[in-house]
């Protein structure tokens, strides 16, 4: 492996090779903080590098994982120490933003918030936003095809790509940078890579398409009593604020409490205690009108007993405030020995028979568990936390929360992916067919099985 190793730092140079101790200062993934496995992390500067290191691999066998900021949450980047690590942090060039096109044209390593910023100097911005902003990179966002808060409005990653490069397990380069929407020339081929957690090609580069920068944002923490309220609330703002909707962010009453309790910093602005919260936003231009539409938009709501009770925020720190509750995690931390999250997608019709029959069984687990529920609601995403304070079966748990999807249709990964956590109960939301085809796509773009293997499926 060293000489092997000795062949790459010719083709990336000194400063694209870490080994030793550079290598085990890193965590293995975002839940494992042991020391990273990897034989070496590889950091190519260019595209010619990628390529260049990749015919290297493939020539001598070397299994490669591709890494981005390392955030993903499924186990997707774990490494053996036989096993390369590919890393493109020293990608991080923001080519080209056109003003006029909407569109900014990124290396793959670069870090979400560093384009974020620099597209704001034009008056435009990058929708997709997600927790891990400062971290995360545009290759792994890609790979992972990340959603986050804004994918009500603005979709997932799927929906910014126009065009991307990537590079095979054999070192060919498959380049088709287009900045447009409409290409209807043959197979969309982007689509491949989009979501493939690193199985099928690493991304190199992409051309991104963006929005006009929104000026104006109002934000409400609504309190309701029952979940057919918060699906008629839904359709009514959906409708009444004509597109500006944004984020529908729905948490379940043992969420809220703990995340507003003795265990948490932050405190409730409602007096009495509901079942269900939502945290709603809009974005526009017109400030004032904006306001005032989502104002008459939640009395009409108030009136039509859609909601109980309601807190609009009057300033940047308010709306920083009514955010953390739903984003703040120390409460989990401080309160339980043992979390366990999960990350599914159903019907919103289905959610809260689904979330029923899923505290039923959690009972009978362990009767100590408790169950939180919170996530982007209004594109069909949950997000689940087992909380324990005694160690229970994780398989058992699993086994519940996915193979209780079954009867809904759900999908066991909504944004988080599959990895090697997932990879399990990947039957429940494929078909055979599915399966197989996929099989098939992962056997003619890597058929020596050297590209992230044993990620999604074996």
């Amino acid at each position: 492996m060293m000489e092997f190793i000795e062949q790459i730092r010719a083709i990336v140079g000194e400063k694209g090779v870490l080994t030793g101790d550079d290598v085990r200062s890193r965590p293995s993934t975002y839940w494992n903080h042991q020391p990273m496995q990897a034989a070496a992390i590889v950091r190519p500067a260019s595209v010619a590098e990628v390529s260049a290191c990749m015919r290297q691999c493939h020539e001598h066998g070397i299994t490669v994982v591709p890494l981005g900021g390392n955030t993903g949450l499924v186990e997707g980047t774990a490494c053996e120490p036989d096993q390369i690590m590919l890393s493109l942090e020293r990608m991080n060039t923001i080519e080209q933003v056109d003003e006029v096109s909407r569109t900014v044209v990124v290396q793959a390593g670069t870090i979400l918030q560093t384009v974020q910023a620099k597209v704001s100097e034009h008056q435009l911005m990058l929708p997709v936003d997600l927790g891990a902003r400062g971290s995360c990179t545009i290759g792994g966002m890609i790979a992972t095809n990340a959603g986050g808060f804004g994918v009500l409005r603005y979709g997932m990653m799927r929906e910014r790509v126009l065009g991307l490069e990537a590079v095979l397990a054999d070192g060919t380069v498959v380049s088709s940078m287009n900045g447009y929407l409409k290409n209807n020339t043959g197979y969309d081929l982007k689509q491949l890579f989009i979501g493939s957690e690193g199985t099928l090609g690493v991304v190199t580069r992409a051309v991104l398409r963006l929005e006009e920068h929104q000026t104006a944002e109002t934000t409400a923490l609504i309190a309701l009593h029952s979940y057919s309220q918060v699906t008629q609330l839904l359709k009514h703002l959906d409708r009444a604020l004509s597109g500006s909707l944004s984020a529908f962010e729905v948490m379940w009453g043992d969420f809220f409490a703990l995340n507003t309790g003795e265990h948490s910093k932050l405190e409730s602005p409602f007096a009495a205690s509901y079942p269900f919260y939502v945290l709603v936003e809009c974005q526009g231009n017109q400030a004032d009108e904006l306001r005032q539409r989502f104002e008459l938009a939640l009395e009409h709501a108030f009136e039509n007993a859609l909601l109980e009770d309601a807190v609009i925020a009057q300033s940047a720190g308010e709306r920083a405030s009514l955010w953390a509750i739903r984003e703040i995690s120390e409460p989990e931390e401080r309160f339980f020995e043992i979390t366990i999250g999960f990350d599914v997608s159903l019907s919103i019709a289905d959610m809260d028979s689904y979330v029923s029959k899923v505290q039923g069984g959690l009972a009978q687990l362990a009767s100590d568990a408790t169950l939180l529920v919170f996530g982007h609601l209004a594109d069909g995403n949950l997000h689940l936390t087992v909380g324990l304070h005694t160690p229970v079966d994780r398989e058992a748990i699993e086994h519940l929360i996915y193979e209780g999807l079954k009867e809904y249709g759900g999908a066991i990964s909504a944004e988080h992916g599959v990895g090697l956590e997932k990879k399990a109960y990947l039957a429940i939301s494929r078909q055979p067919a599915e399966l197989a085809l996929m099989r098939q796509i992962k056997a003619t773009l890597d058929p020596q099985n050297r590209l992230n293997p044993g990620k999604i499926f074996d």
